[in-house]
C-alpha cells in the first residue's frame, strides 16, 4: 500500500493532502476539506480506513494551503469564493489523473458541509472524469446554478435527526440532471457522532461506490 503526505499544486498554491493507494485499487476517493471538517478529523480517518480495506484509494485534501491557514467553519462567518475552491478541487482531480497509481482509476468526490457544494460544482465541470459524488451532511444549495449541470450520480447522506438537512438534500436532488439517492442514517445528527451512526453511513457509502463501479 502506498501512503504519503503530498502537496498538490492548485490555483498558484500547494495544497496538503494524505494520499493512500492500496494494491490493486479499484477507484480513488477525493475528500475535500477546509470549510467544514479538517482532514485530520478521526471520523475522516475511520472512513478512509474502511475504504482502504475495500480496495479504494483516498486523497484527503485541504482546499486551503498551509500559508492561508485553517478555514474550518469559515463558511458560517464570511463569504466563500466557491469558484476558487472549485478550481482547486478540479486541479486535484487533474493531479490524480497524472499519478502512476491512480491515473487509470475512476475518481469519486466525497465531501461534507460547504465542501459538498464545491464537489458538485467540480462534478458539473468534469462529467467525464468524475464517477460520482458523495455528500455527507452537505450544503449542496451553495453550488447554485451548477446543480442543474451535474451529470454524474450523487448520493446524499443525512442524519434522521436533521430535518432541515433532509429538506435541503431533497431540494438539491430535484434540481440535478442526474440520478441520485438520498439515504438517512437512523437516529443520527448531522455529525454522525451517535453510536453506530458512522458505521451506517460508511456502509451506505461503500455500497453506493460498489454499485457505481459495477456499472462501468
Amino acid at each position: 500500500m502506498i501512503s504519503d503526505v503530498v502537496s498538490v499544486p492548485a490555483d498558484r498554491r500547494t495544497l496538503p493532502g494524505d494520499f493512500v493507494v492500496p494494491q490493486s485499487a479499484r477507484a480513488v476517493v477525493l475528500f475535500a476539506h477546509g470549510l467544514h471538517t479538517p482532514r485530520s478529523h478521526p471520523r475522516i480517518h475511520a472512513v478512509c480506513a474502511e475504504l482502504h480495506q475495500a480496495g479504494i484509494g483516498t486523497l484527503s485534501l485541504d482546499l486551503f494551503s498551509e500559508m492561508e491557514g485553517p478555514r474550518v467553519d469559515a463558511a458560517q462567518d464570511q463569504p466563500v469564493d466557491m469558484e476558487m475552491l472549485g478550481r482547486r478541487l478540479t486541479a486535484a482531480v487533474d493531479w490524480l489523473k497524472i499519478q502512476p497509481d491512480t491515473r487509470a482509476l475512476p475518481v469519486i468526490l466525497f465531501a461534507a458541509g460547504a465542501e459538498a457544494a464545491v464537489a458538485l460544482r467540480t462534478a458539473a465541470e468534469l462529467p467525464d472524469r468524475v464517477l460520482t459524488v458523495v455528500s455527507w451532511a452537505g450544503q449542496p444549495e451553495l453550488a447554485g446554478d451548477a446543480l442543474e449541470r451535474v451529470r454524474v450520480p450523487v448520493l446524499f447522506i443525512t442524519g434522521s435527526q436533521s430535518p432541515q438537512e433532509l429538506r435541503t438534500a431533497q431540494d438539491a436532488a430535484r434540481r440535478l440532471a442526474a440520478p441520485s439517492s438520498l439515504r438517512e442514517v437512523r437516529a443520527a445528527s448531522h455529525q454522525f457522532d451517535e453510536p453506530d451512526a458512522l458505521n451506517q453511513a460508511a456502509e451506505v457509502t461503500q455500497g453506493w461506490i460498489d454499485d457505481r463501479l459495477r456499472s462501468l
